[in-house]
């Protein structure tokens, strides 16, 4: 895939009615076609709000939302479709669906009102069933699947749409750690395949493995933007988490990771980081 657009949020504020506090305040980010944009930050930061700015379900007081030259709030629903494929936080079908049917979903866009499946929306189907590690569930119900089963459909399901942009909202929500890394291999392959891929995740030491630039978000702003040595660093992440940690190398390829301190209680939290010895 080639020239997938890019998305770009230019400072963007948005304020839920039920709050006095903007949920995002001046908020600017680029997701490039062919990496892995990540946005990571503690609870409540407005790492959902993001997501749903894309999904036309947050007020947006100002600023702008781009997929490439459509902008999201003024763009028809169905043709955002054919380019952005979404996989927010939460969802429960209204009924529950055989697999298959459900994934199918993802082919809306690309079919008539009234349009019966083709045999290329069948196969567009069990690519992507197949590609998200879900086949062995495609006859069974939505409802009679665990939640990593739930997981793996709903990204299978956008895998269906076949578009150029992918983002997701803690994909890897309830997955064990063999299909952790296969969600976070399977978006990497995507990225390298061209297409934009905005991930949204609290799983800060496998972002840091697979994602290109990483935005951190803390109460509503930008607490830093960058490549994973910019953004991993001790004094930013005790800072917006609020708890002592140190940072350390992965082994097995050398990049940042974090490691959460025990025992030292919330009092610590505003201290400088401690650095593991060279």
């Amino acid at each position: 895939m080639t020239n997938a657009p890019n998305i770009v949020f230019a400072d963007i504020a948005v304020r839920y009615a039920s709050r006095a506090a903007l949920a995002l305040d001046g908020v600017s980010l680029t997701a490039l076609a062919g990496q892995i944009t990540a946005v990571v930050g503690p609870n409540g930061s407005g790492k959902s709000t993001l997501v749903r700015t894309l999904l036309r379900r947050a007020p947006l007081l100002r600023g702008s939302v781009l997929v490439g030259d459509a902008n999201v709030l003024t763009t028809p629903a169905r043709a955002l479709a054919t380019l952005t494929a979404i996989v927010p936080q939460r969802e429960e079908p209204s009924l529950p669906l055989r697999v298959d049917e459900f994934v199918a979903l993802g082919r809306h866009a690309h079919r008539s009102a009234f349009g019966a499946l083709t045999n290329a929306d069948r196969g567009s189907v069990e690519r992507a069933l197949d590609r998200a590690g879900a086949l062995d569930t495609r006859r069974r119900r939505t409802d009679e699947l665990s939640g990593g089963e739930w997981q793996r459909v709903r990204i299978a399901r956008a895998l269906a749409q076949e578009t150029p942009v992918l983002v997701l909202d803690e994909p890897t929500a309830f997955l064990d750690i063999a299909h952790e890394m296969a969600v976070f291999e399977l978006l990497d392959a995507l990225a390298r395949e061209g297409r934009t891929v905005l991930l949204v995740s609290h799983q800060l030491n496998l972002v840091a493995r697979f994602a290109a630039h990483i935005v951190l978000l803390h109460d509503g702003h930008v607490a830093v933007a960058g490549t994973v040595d910019e953004v991993m660093r001790g004094e930013i992440l005790e800072r917006v988490y609020e708890w002592p940690l140190v940072i350390t190398r992965d082994p097995a390829i050398g990049v940042p990771a974090l490691l959460p301190l025990r025992g030292m209680g919330r009092t610590r939290a505003t201290t400088p980081a401690q650095q593991p010895r060279e």
